[in-house]
């Protein structure tokens, strides 16, 4: 299918998600995340209405920013090694993966702007997930007010591969009472009001749950390789 019509399905579906508890579905955000299709596949997103990128790997992110420049608003979404920072610092708004002082160091060393910062966080406890202790958190966060170039704007996390939807619900639950959490402390340097958590197999279950940012891959952009049609 086209992306556009994978989009009016997903809207519609967040329109529904957003009517069950409430919420207005213009504070949702999707990020159509491109990591496995073509930069064209990218382009078509971006030509469909979609403000928003995500990349899990430099090189991937490298090269479509090199077609599609400042037309998408980047996020990267994957694990950033510290030694990598350099090579996307300068193309990307959002960094869905921070996760140890090291990073935040490189990020604030060679950023020329504030970032805007998700801190990754392993709510499900899988040994195979990335991200810090929910126990954890509020210490990390504390400490980041040393780095004057990046904005703590929320938390992220990736919840188990499952169709049980109660597990899911507390996976994303225990991210939103962190949030808050954050959120109550007032810091200057971590606003903390959003939540990036969804993906195309739970992403509605998400925005019940509180999320504000829904990373769609598969359900938007398709699968690895697919022909642009």
């Amino acid at each position: 299918m086209k992306v556009e019509e994978n989009l009016n399905q997903i809207k519609s579906a967040i329109l529904e998600a957003c009517e069950k508890v409430e919420r207005n579905p213009e504070d949702i955000t999707v990020i159509a995340v491109t990591k496995y299709v073509s930069t064209e596949r990218a382009l078509e997103a971006v030509e469909a209405g979609i403000d928003h990128l995500g990349e899990n790997r430099d090189d991937g992110l490298l090269a479509k920013w090199e077609v599609l420049k400042d037309k998408p608003t980047w996020h990267f979404i994957g694990t950033l090694q510290t030694r990598k920072v350099k090579n996307i610092i300068d193309k990307v708004d959002f960094i869905h993966s921070l996760d140890r002082i090291s990073l935040a160091k490189e990020i604030d060393k060679r950023a020329s702007k504030k970032i805007n910062c998700f801190v990754q966080v392993n709510v499900s406890g899988e040994e195979s997930k990335q991200g810090i202790n929910p126990e954890d958190v509020a210490e990390f966060i504390s400490s980041m007010g040393e780095f004057k170039n990046l904005n703590i704007i929320g938390l992220m996390t990736m919840a188990p591969f499952t169709s049980d939807e109660d597990q899911l619900r507390s996976c994303f639950r225990k991210l939103k009472d962190l949030q808050a959490e954050v959120r109550d402390l007032n810091y200057d340097f971590a606003p903390c009001t959003e939540l990036s958590m969804g993906m195309s197999n739970d992403f509605g279950i998400a925005i019940e749950e509180g999320a504000t940012m829904v990373r769609i891959g598969t359900a938007l952009v398709g699968e690895k390789d697919q022909e642009v049609q």
